[in-house]
């Protein structure tokens, strides 16, 4: 009999060796092996969250007209410059998107195709290094930077399959002004911003010289970790911190004695294991592995930080790293290629393991045959895939990771992602991960924290190291092997997998030393900055879009960043971050601040300030609505509407309420005025698009509180932790009109490209009428607010000349509305000649404006096909 786990399969034994979560130092049950086998089965978790072992205190920053400049040192200590004088307030939109005809809001650059290439490496050879103190051995320390080797050098070789053209390369830092030919007023911050791109550069240079250059330093995980050789195999792992170490797991009995590793003067054990005289690697795959250490803390098992796979076995809680070297019959190979940028982003926002319409962990197998068409019918572009990065605690949603290097076993194996992804590409959607580097799971037994027995080897120590709203640790981006470590995580997801590109969970944390808590961002340049800037966390964003960008010019970069940092999504050779994207957080938190009022209470003029305050060449993400509104606690737009109602009034044979069909008018008007004016690309969380009703809730037991308290879980049930598409499929149910509103929606954008045309402009915001008009590309959107007044012959601007037809109609019957707009009605427009400006337009045309109704029209110019709902 066997249990079987993502194609791992587990001979049934007697119960394994109970483990605590720390210091674990226990006997092994011997001559357990894991075969591979395609089965597969959905499993239950159990996981749970580890205790801190860092100070929870809040850092507390205090106001300073001083800039934080780091100290040539690497102990971390900081020297303190003058700041100038004066400073100005953010000017978020120098050029408005509103009241500018003819404004360009992106600088797209159109990058030439370059083929891939294989690269084998014939070898690794140790180099010599002078002796270094203990109290210095540390890889991480800036040792490199003062001209010091690197810990192991990588022997290089490439082979050029067929004609496959050179190598990809990173470019060179350029000069670093070009943010202050875009915006000047960074000028009165240029002390800063100067000592931030020389911090770069140095790093870029330091990097140049000890370690053969970026690309060569983003492989580290061809030099950590497993690494299969014809003659054997390679282990190596970072832990300057621990007294021994040695490679354990079932290839040897879980002896500790029998493969001990050794160290080098930076901390760096290795150990090669030959080939079995047979010549079958010395460790088969499948097998549970870990690392055996005597550190500071004591003895303890890890998972290997470099590992690819691990799993959880029935009935333990701990995971296992799993050595994952498939034969070659058994590997996904990839058959369609990755699809070219497109010029506009509309994201589906999806977990895989809560995609499923039943109460279970769902499988990539199953999101690549059932969601992946769903999505690529709905008129997206791209999916967005969380969680995908190995966590323990489920209802972390992810972002409690683990194991950064190995996807999640609760959907599949990693050949199964592949599968996924290449499926994806096939129906010609993006794939862009969820990726999560700003933190790091306070878990001691499966992840990172106190991987070598103390608090400073992956992260900062003390206070500075953890976050007390997310009980997790932070990263020292100061650190040589980290910034390593990080930069080899992002490419190895793009090079392993084939991510087109990634959206950075939390960046905000990650550039300042408060990490955005319990902090006001109000747009003073004095915020972006001074002492609460975290200098090295900026800088190592702008190593890894050079990364990206350089060895992958399609791949895209998205930020969440919430503080509107200046030059964020300008590219980092003129002195910017480098990200293609900001996801523009701040218009999903204004839709919750009106949902709570009166309609009478909204103002349009504030609607249309949120949607267009943005930075001038920096593009957006905007979104109505994303996964953090659907989490037990929160509401999403649809249950704040309608709330109760959504379970007895949403089938089309009983009469509506007033509620609902407020809810449902709302709905579809929220979301289409915030991609026509939110940014240069939407996204939608898995479900939202039909008013998916309930929140998320993760299974979960009775929490028991030190101090004697319960906190009630939901039983660990999974009835809640899912996705209703058949909600939205089934026509009897108003749920089918908001889900048609939607796909149409994508498709009017895909038809007609507005999101990214460089003619934008508001002309109109009426608090009196409650109505927004716009222009974008060929396009005049109008939206009336108002509750009950309808509008006959309103005149609306217009910048060009000639007629105008609906393509987009919120109150047509198949999207639930009233149908009380005739879609054969054509508009001309009048001159100025005939009838002057009107809302400073030259133009203008008559239309009917129903009471909450959003109605799009398109000049008819060559006009494509119209879209087919």
């Amino acid at each position: 009999m066997v249990y079987t786990i993502s194609g791992i399969r587990f001979p049934a034994v007697s119960p394994l060796c109970n483990r605590s979560r720390s210091n674990f130092v226990g006997n092994r049950c011997s001559n357990i092996s894991l075969l591979p086998t395609k089965d597969s089965f959905s499993r239950k978790i159990f996981a749970g969250k580890s205790s801190p072992d860092s100070d929870s205190s809040s850092l507390t920053v205090a106001a300073s007209n001083k800039i934080l400049v780091p100290g040539s040192q690497g102990d971390g200590s900081l020297s303190l410059t003058d700041q100038l004088d004066n400073p100005e307030t953010v000017l978020k939109d120098p050029q408005g998107l509103h009241d500018v005809d003819n404004q360009t809001m992106e600088n797209d650059k159109k990058l030439k195709d370059e083929e891939h290439f294989v690269e084998s490496i014939r070898g690794y050879n140790e180099v010599q290094h002078e002796q270094e103190s203990a109290a210095s051995s540390l890889v991480g320390d800036d040792s490199r930077a003062q001209g010091k080797k690197p810990s192991v050098h990588i022997a290089k070789t490439i082979t050029i399959e067929k004609d496959e053209v050179r190598p990809r390369t990173i470019p060179p830092p350029g000069p670093g002004h070009g943010i202050y030919e875009i915006d000047p007023l960074l000028n009165n911050y240029r002390e800063h911003l100067d000592y931030r791109y020389g911090q770069y550069k140095k790093l870029r240079e330091a990097i140049d010289k000890n370690e053969g250059g970026l690309e060569v330093f983003s492989r580290g995980y061809e030099k950590f970790g497993f690494i299969r050789s014809d003659t054997g195999i390679t282990y190596r792992e970072w832990a300057p911190g621990a007294k021994s170490a040695a490679l354990i797991g079932d290839f040897n009995n879980w002896n500790p004695n029998a493969d001990v590793m050794t160290r080098n003067e930076f901390g760096v054990w290795e150990i090669f294991l030959p080939n079995n005289a047979d010549g079958s690697p010395p460790i088969p795959h499948g097998s549970r592995v870990k690392i055996r250490m005597d550190t500071p803390s004591g003895i303890k098992d890890s998972i290997p930080a470099w590992i690819k796979f691990s799993v959880q076995a029935p009935g333990e809680i701990p995971y296992n790293g799993i050595y994952y070297d498939p034969p070659e019959e058994e590997k996904y190979v990839f058959k369609y290629p990755q699809p070219k940028r497109p010029k506009s982003l509309r994201i589906y926002e999806a977990h895989v393991g809560m995609s499923s319409t039943e109460p279970k962990i769902n499988t990539y197998a199953n999101f690549r045959d059932d969601v992946l068409p769903r999505i690529k019918k709905l008129g997206y572009n791209a999916v967005q895939i969380m969680a995908i990065q190995e966590h323990s605690y489920y209802a972390s949603f992810g972002y409690h990771v683990t194991n950064f290097f190995a996807p999640s076993s609760r959907c599949g194996t990693p050949d199964d992602l592949k599968s996924l992804i290449d499926k994806a590409h096939e129906l010609g959607l993006l794939v862009l991960m969820d990726i999560v580097h700003s933190h790091a799971s306070n878990n001691v037994l499966d992840g990172l924290n106190l991987f070598d027995g103390t608090d400073s080897h992956y992260f900062h120590s003390g206070s500075r190291g953890y976050h007390w709203m997310w009980d997790s640790r932070l990263f020292n981006y100061g650190s040589w092997e980290v910034i390593r470590y990080l930069l080899s995580n992002a490419r190895w997801w793009l090079e392993e997998y084939k991510f087109d590109g990634f959206r950075f969970d939390g960046v905000t944390s990650m550039m300042y030393t408060h990490h955005g808590l319990q902090v006001a961002f109000t747009g003073n340049y004095t915020e972006y900055f001074g002492l609460a800037t975290d200098v090295d966390a900026v800088v190592y964003l702008m190593l890894v879009n050079d990364v990206i960008h350089g060895l992958f010019p399609e791949a895209v970069s998205i930020g969440e960043d919430v503080s509107g940092m200046p030059a964020f999504c300008i590219p980092v050779q003129d002195g910017g971050v480098g990200f293609d994207y900001r996801l523009h957080m701040a218009i999903a938190d204004k839709w919750i601040e009106l949902l709570k009022k009166k309609d009478e209470d909204w103002r349009m003029g504030d609607i249309v300030h949120t949607l267009t305050n943005r930075r001038w060449l920096e593009k957006c993400v905007s979104y109505a609505e994303s996964h953090d509104q659907a989490l037990v606690g929160d509401k999403t737009i649809a249950f704040w509407l309608m709330d109760k109602d959504m379970y007895d009034f949403m089938a089309l044979d009983r009469p509506s309420t007033p509620l609902v069909d407020r809810g449902i008018a709302l709905h579809k008007m929220i979301r289409l005025i915030t991609m026509g004016l939110g940014g240069e690309g939407y996204l939608n969380f898995m479900g939202n698009e039909f008013g998916h009703p309930e929140w998320i809730d993760f299974p979960r037991g009775d929490q028991h509180l030190p101090d004697g308290r319960i906190i009630l879980g939901n039983n660990n049930s999974y009835d809640k932790c899912r996705r209703r598409f058949d909600l939205g499929d089934a026509e009897y149910l108003r749920y089918h009109g908001m889900q048609e509103f939607d796909r149409a929606m994508q498709h009017i954008e895909e038809t007609y490209c507005f999101m990214t045309s460089e003619h934008q402009y508001v002309s109109r915001k009426d608090e009196g009428d409650k109505v927004i008009v716009f222009e974008r590309g060929n396009l005049v959107f109008v939206f009336n607010f108002h509750w009950t007044n309808s509008y006959s012959d309103y005149r609306v601007g217009c910048f060009k000349p000639g007629k105008y037809k609906i393509v987009l109609d919120s109150d047509d019957a198949l999207f639930g509305g009233f149908n009380r707009i005739d879609h054969s009605a054509e508009y001309f427009s009048f001159s100025r000649e005939q009838d002057g400006w009107y809302d400073k337009r030259p133009r203008s045309f008559l239309v009917y404006a129903p009471c909450r109704t959003a109605v799009v029209y398109a000049l008819v110019e060559d006009e494509p096909e119209p879209v087919k709902h």
